[in-house]
């Protein structure tokens, strides 16, 4: 790919502002957050509980419309869901009454893809994210780890330009936490898919992003942008590694967060 293109933006954001309709009035969430991404960074966005982040991958994946401000993808402008866009929730919304296989098949067959190709497709997104031994086990027999594996391999099936990743480890314990991140890495290393990932813990931040935004509370607004100019892998005992934490933390508690 040339580099001409590696450093170009695919995902411009520009003064996006969300407020709610309530009863009595608004609930204002965003005000004004703009921000760029380039071909295949991985970008880590952190702030306080309820700031507004999973709103604002919303507003990324087009399943929301902003009060104000727009978010284009490669120069189009995001009004709706796109295929060019895989989205990943904290909780993986796995279909109980099919397979791992089947579960990431299911957007090729909804497309109109014959099933049996769609299943060879699925097939190598499962062998992709380490499950290449689970393919024809059901959501229930899985760990938590496992499924969450599953629903990031369901939103690769599209091939997408852009993956956003709404807390999806929140809900592990810690040592599987650490190592979904690992495999998160893996997989990204091996797509090279550009990513906006939200997360709420500092470390897990420095340990996979390119950049870190700082969001303040809301209505969010972005408050600082670190840069983690760190070699891959990284380990958290790095002097280097506490420092840009401690930078992220600073900025948290400079904005009240």
């Amino acid at each position: 790919m040339p580099a001409k293109r590696l450093n170009r933006p695919l995902l411009v954001v520009e003064e996006l502002t969300m407020a709610y309709r309530q009863p009595g009035g608004w609930l204002p969430v965003l005000n004004g957050v703009s921000f760029q991404v380039r071909e295949r960074e991985f970008l880590c966005v952190v702030g306080p509980s309820g700031c507004g982040k999973t709103t604002l991958l919303r507003l990324l994946a087009g399943l929301e419309r902003p009060t104000a401000g727009w978010v284009r993808l490669d120069g189009v402008e995001v009004n709706r869901p796109r295929r060019a866009v895989g989205l990943v929730f904290q909780e993986p919304t796995l279909m109980a009454w099919r397979t791992v296989e089947a579960n990431v098949a299911l957007p090729l067959e909804v497309g109109g893809l014959l099933r049996e190709e769609a299943r060879q497709q699925g097939r190598a997104l499962v062998d992709l994210v380490g499950l290449s031994d689970f393919g024809g086990v059901y959501p229930a027999q899985l760990s938590g780890g496992m499924a969450q594996r599953v629903a990031l391999a369901r939103a690769l099936v599209h091939d997408p330009r852009l993956l956003l990743l709404d807390e999806p480890f929140g809900a592990l314990d810690a040592l599987t936490r650490e190592r979904m991140g690992r495999e998160l890495l893996r997989i990204w290393q091996a797509r090279r898919k550009t990513v906006v990932m939200v997360t709420h813990s500092v470390p897990e931040a420095i340990l996979l992003a390119d950049r870190v935004l700082v969001l303040g509370p809301r209505p969010a607004s972005i408050v600082a942008e670190v840069a983690v100019a760190l070699a891959r892998p990284r380990t958290p005992e790095a002097p280097a590694f506490g420092v840009l934490a401690r930078r992220v933390r600073e900025a948290l508690d400079r904005a009240g967060a």
